[in-house]
């Protein structure tokens, strides 16, 4: 499946020119230069920069001045899951764990993962159970025992029950 991933939101304008501002859920500006268009080439970029602030800001061929620039406010910026770079071992895209079913050691179901979060210590899994209630667990050794496509696999002493 090569579902769309989300690299960047655009938060707002930047100048009169048409630039925007961009909140980044990947790794600075930099990661961002590889790609040529987002939104299944709705957007072509011809100019990505640092901001200084952890975001960046972007220039789009599409977006001529500052009014289209705001009407974008809110819009994410995809690439499909294809395009980005092959993985180490121990590595993973978040988007490839939303969505993974949460079992414990024990073989029991525990619900589904729905996000991904970092608060700056580190990912933190987020994970709701079928009765809807969420908790979370540290994207660590010790609590994620394993993942791959289809599952992942939570240490007892981290297991909400």
């Amino acid at each position: 499946m090569d579902r769309p991933v989300t690299l960047a939101v655009i938060t707002g304008a930047h100048g009169v020119t048409g630039e925007v501002r961009l909140k980044l859920y990947g790794e600075g500006a930099e990661s961002l230069k590889r790609f040529r268009a987002f939104n299944a080439s709705a957007l072509t970029v011809s100019k990505i920069r640092e901001d200084g602030k952890g975001g960046a800001i972007a220039r789009f061929a599409e977006v001529i001045d500052r009014n289209a620039a705001e009407s974008l406010r809110g819009t994410e910026l995809t690439v499909p899951r294809s395009a980005l770079p092959p993985l180490e071992e121990g590595e993973y895209y978040h988007a490839d764990l939303i969505g993974l079913a949460a079992v414990s050691d024990a073989g029991e179901a525990l619900g589904t993962v729905v996000a991904v979060e970092n608060y700056g210590a580190g990912d933190i899994l987020d994970i709701e159970k079928p009765d809807g209630k969420r908790f979370m667990v540290p994207m660590i050794a010790a609590a994620v025992t394993e993942w791959n496509g289809e599952r992942v696999v939570i240490a007892s002493p981290f297991a909400q029950d």
